[in-house]
């Protein structure tokens, strides 16, 4: 088992921060080598049925909260994605708008260390059912809060951007 140095004054190193690693390789922010995901705007109505909440997760490794989102599963359109990430995630479930109503980018630190920056397409959909019962139940926290309180709480400045500004789009009506 290797052991890290300790420094001199006896204090732990601090991580490096997320920009700081990528500082140190900048070539991956322009090989055009960007990681694609897909995220979910979960909201639903209150019961005055015009305001809306939205679901905030945290995420397993740092805690911070963010929303659902998830890798592309092969087989799977993008919606279908974000949905199944709701569900392992949360245990929503809900009416999914199969455009995107967005996207933001963020850099990603993988298990190994390596710093990958991502693209997130973002699905809205509104909420039908919750279950007790899904597959990170336990690893994560969840709360509903506002659209401003949702943006205060994630740090992607698009990302804010996105939950600040958040006004659910609706299916438009089919010309007769």
């Amino acid at each position: 088992m290797t052991r890290k140095k300790q420094p001199k004054n006896g204090r732990t190193a601090k991580p490096k921060s997320l920009l700081k690693q990528l500082a140190a390789v900048p070539e991956k922010l322009f090989t055009g080598k960007f990681r694609q995901q897909f995220a979910a705007i979960c909201f639903r109505y209150k019961a005055d049925r015009q305001t809306i909440e939205i679901l905030m997760v945290t995420s397993r490794d740092s805690g911070r909260w963010i929303i659902p989102k998830g890798w592309p599963i092969e087989g799977k359109e993008p919606y279908k994605t974000a949905a199944i990430e709701a569900f392992e995630e949360a245990g929503v479930r809900g009416k999914v708008r199969k455009k995107p109503i967005g996207r933001y980018t963020y850099l990603k630190l993988l298990g190994d260390g390596d710093v990958v920056p991502c693209i997130v397409d973002v699905f809205q959909i509104e909420i039908k059912e919750s279950h007790g019962n899904f597959k990170e139940r336990g690893e994560r926290t969840i709360v509903w809060v506002s659209p401003d309180e949702a943006a205060r709480r994630v740090r992607e400045v698009e990302l804010k951007s996105l939950l600040a500004e958040f006004k659910p789009q609706r299916r438009r009506p089919t010309p007769k």
